[in-house]
């Protein structure tokens, strides 16, 4: 089932979350909402989603990059589900790249990130996680568990001006990102 997404001011959006009780992980309701978490990020072609995002105090996230049409040249990450996860910083350099979020659509923003975090978590069936993200996986991950904490990307720019719309991001910025690319790579 396809949950309603919830925007930038609704307040589920701004409420910092509650964890999951391990016995709760296994009920069928449970497993349930993260199928239909799951099924809803592929909805909205987004990378993540969290709870707080269909309207929900819980700390869960789900997160999947495969053969995904906006990050073609990105590095897969596996379907992931993520309950009650903490997440440490490995590295303490910030890497700017461009972020958009479901809860504030058809809008881009650069954002530092992270760029190497240790996650522990519950999986899908409760058991115990422990990897290590790098780059745009730790992006991804920070991304989710900010909204965990009631943190949208807005908050964590360091340049407003930086913030678009899709179509003129499109238009004006992602070209330019090419040609920089390009520029890079000639040098």
């Amino acid at each position: 089932m396809i949950l309603k997404v919830a925007r930038l001011g609704h307040p589920a959006i701004r409420t910092p979350t509650q964890p999951v009780a391990v016995d709760q992980i296994k009920t069928h309701d449970f497993q349930k909402l993260l199928d239909d978490m799951v099924e809803t990020m592929h909805e909205y072609i987004g990378v993540g989603l969290a709870a707080p995002q269909v309207h929900l105090s819980i700390q869960v996230a789900v997160l999947e990059v495969e053969h995904h049409p906006r990050y073609t040249d990105m590095p897969s990450v596996p379907l992931t589900y993520l309950i009650n996860p903490i997440v440490t910083v490995l590295e303490t350099e910030k890497i700017d790249e461009w972020e958009g979020c479901l809860s504030i659509p058809e809008m881009r923003g650069s954002v530092p990130r992270f760029k190497k975090v240790h996650v522990k978590a519950l999986g899908r069936n409760g058991e115990a996680l422990d990897f290590i993200a790098e780059d745009f996986h730790a992006r991804v991950i920070q991304h989710e568990t900010d909204h965990l904490k009631g943190e949208v990307y807005l908050d964590r720019m360091r340049d407003m001006r930086t913030l678009a719309h899709l179509p003129e991001w499109q238009r004006y910025v992602l070209p330019e990102l090419h040609r920089k690319d390009e520029k890079d790579e000639k040098n």
